[in-house]
């Protein structure tokens, strides 16, 4: 595979702009669009990052130990800063909506939503209909902030993580969706794009308390019991739909309990949400999406600290 092959590669899970891609290598667009064409080659040390990126995005990288340990410090640091994130959130409407936007907007988008940004802000803080934008997009989006407001109310109770919040929060994901809301699925279903089998749909009932009950156990590390739960979680594919965004919630319920911020899962770097997923899935390694969640978790705690810019 040569060089411009690689930075396509790179390019399309990355989801930027050559000139953005660019400066992600620190060199000009004319230098970067020249490797493109083929008139030049990068120098041997940046051909080796180059290679280190591409094995990294297609997940054929193994992040090492001790950079996960201190990634993962640094959350604990930031944690400790906070008393209770959750009464953070909730005291501070502004950063109650901050989080409500962010997490209903990627979550929907990841998901193949049409909304924008600003779309999802006026259906949700303005109660705006969008005469351009089909129904079920703009109900779901109600329901993602409804399902968050009962999510965060659940966890500053200091209630449990099981399968009755599971069900009852695809109940409100998918009111006035779909007729099966808060029911699991009675059928096969296969994930697209993926040769990953999902559970027999009569197993179901016996998995998931499974998985709930990893969830209950004690652990010095959320980081990787979220992406362990979210893997097997994901593999059962317990709902007709919703199986991402009630995942993605699950994830953020443990973080909140744990007194870390939400993780967000950025709909531009769904590619890679998915290629690391599907490799703690199949092969016996989730080091890149415990990093990949070890971001976005730190992407959360922007928004508490009043630091995002994006």
């Amino acid at each position: 595979m040569n060089t411009r092959q690689k930075l396509e590669i790179i390019q399309g899970m990355l989801g930027l702009t050559q000139t953005k891609l660019a400066e992600k290598f620190g060199v000009s667009f004319v230098a970067f669009n020249s490797w493109w064409t083929g008139k030049s080659s990068p120098r041997p040390k940046m051909q080796a990052s180059i290679d280190e990126l591409f094995l990294e995005i297609t997940g054929q990288k193994t992040i090492p130990f001790n950079q996960l340990t201190a990634k993962k410090q640094a959350l604990q640091q930031k944690s400790i800063k906070y008393k209770s994130v959750i009464n953070e959130i909730l005291n501070n409407p502004d950063i109650r909506d901050q989080f409500i936007l962010k997490l209903t907007y990627h979550s929907n988008s990841i998901e193949g939503s049409t909304l924008t940004e600003p779309d999802t802000a006026a259906i949700l803080f303005d109660n705006a209909a969008l005469p351009n934008k089909s129904l079920t997009e703009q109900l779901e989006a109600k329901n993602h902030q409804t399902a968050l407001n009962y999510l965060f109310e659940h966890i500053a109770k200091k209630e449990k993580i099981d399968e009755a919040l599971t069900l009852k929060l695809h109940s409100i994901l998918m009111n006035g969706v779909r007729p099966d809301a808060g029911l699991y699925r009675n059928h096969g279903v296969r994930i697209t794009g993926v040769n990953l089998p999902t559970a027999n749909y009569m197993s179901i009932q016996k998995l998931i308390p499974e998985v709930m009950a990893r969830i209950a156990k004690k652990t010095t590390d959320i980081i990787a019991l979220s992406a362990d739960m979210h893997s097997k979680f994901e593999q059962i594919h317990p709902f007709g739909d919703g199986n991402g965004r009630v995942g993605r919630l699950l994830i953020n319920a443990m973080l909140l309990s744990a007194n870390f911020a939400p993780a967000i899962i950025r709909q531009e770097q769904k590619q890679l949400y998915y290629t690391y997923l599907y490799k703690a899935q199949t092969k016996n390694d989730q080091s890149q999406l415990e990093d990949f969640l070890c971001e976005a978790v730190m992407d959360g705690f922007k928004i508490l600290d009043r630091t995002d810019v994006r």
